[in-house]
């Protein structure tokens, strides 16, 4: 959080971002070295602009990995007490390539946290399995077989809640996958695409590309409708599921909660989730 001086007056200030991005090109958000990345590309130009050197850090509510996109990405930036308003977002966005735009840039109230304050986010993956259209090859998956949706949204409902969700995650030291799905919903839309509705208070690693990677198995008809909810009971990643390609994915919203239960949020968010009778890692 941002700092205070000695007699209250603030160390720096923080600003809330709002932003969307065509990660086709991106090796993901974090910074990489020697590799392009939104949260790189981001902070260069907000050195540039507000002529900071080293560039201020930014910190997102999501990580998207190589290839994902977002359309309503949420991060914030602590600035020094010293700059007068939020970064000019035509400015910002004239320093970023045209893959990258920065929709809105404010002073966040007290307690904001885009990584631990959001209520849930959502991810909306998108897949065709019949001709598809050129023109959204970047972000629809081609499959080359019929899938069925009502078995693929049946098994998604079976998943929904608080779980232990390791099976689909790529487990990162010390952090819990203990997650509570609040929305797992497959259906086809009227051109015959097919929408996967993806939200959850939080997703670990990996975790939207493997439920979705999950419930193609059971649309194929390789596995049955229960199948994806037996994996709650594994206390590792699972084999057996593969996982969708990363360009059919992209985050759409990240919710928070009034101003006055920020703070109340994050705190509760940072506190390491157990599943009802267990220890604690």
């Amino acid at each position: 959080m941002p700092g205070s001086g000695p007699v209250g007056v603030p160390l720096s200030r923080r600003v809330r971002l709002d932003l969307a991005y065509d990660g086709t090109d991106f090796s993901g958000w974090a910074v990489q070295p020697g590799r392009r990345t939104v949260q790189g590309d981001l902070e260069r130009s907000l050195g540039v602009l507000l002529r900071l050197d080293p560039p201020p850090r930014v910190t997102v509510a999501g990580r998207t990995d190589a290839g994902v996109h977002a359309t309503g990405q949420v991060a914030h930036v602590d600035l020094p007490a010293g700059v007068a308003e939020p970064p000019d977002v035509r400015g910002l966005n004239g320093l970023l390539a045209r893959d990258v735009r920065v929709r809105a840039a404010r002073w966040a109230p007290p307690g904001f946290d885009a990584r631990f304050s959001p209520l849930w986010r959502a991810y909306r993956y998108q897949l065709v399995d019949g001709t598809p259209n050129p023109l959204r090859r970047r972000e629809v998956v081609a499959w080359p077989r019929r899938l069925d949706t009502a078995a693929m949204h049946a098994a998604g409902q079976l998943l929904l809640g608080l779980g232990d969700f390791a099976a689909f995650c790529r487990r990162r030291e010390g952090a819990t996958t203990v997650r509570t799905l609040l929305e797992l919903a497959v259906h086809r839309e009227a051109g015959g695409d097919i929408r996967v509705d993806v939200r959850a208070d939080a997703f670990c690693h990996s975790m939207v590309r493997s439920l979705v990677g999950a419930l193609v198995a059971v649309g194929e008809g390789h596995r049955p409708v229960d199948w994806p909810a037996t994996l709650l009971h594994s206390s590792g990643r699972s084999s057996d599921i593969r996982v969708a390609a990363p360009h059919g994915l992209t985050l759409v919203t990240v919710a928070y909660p009034p101003d006055e239960e920020l703070a109340a949020r994050a705190a509760e968010t940072r506190a390491v989730r157990t599943l009802p009778g267990t220890a604690p890692l």
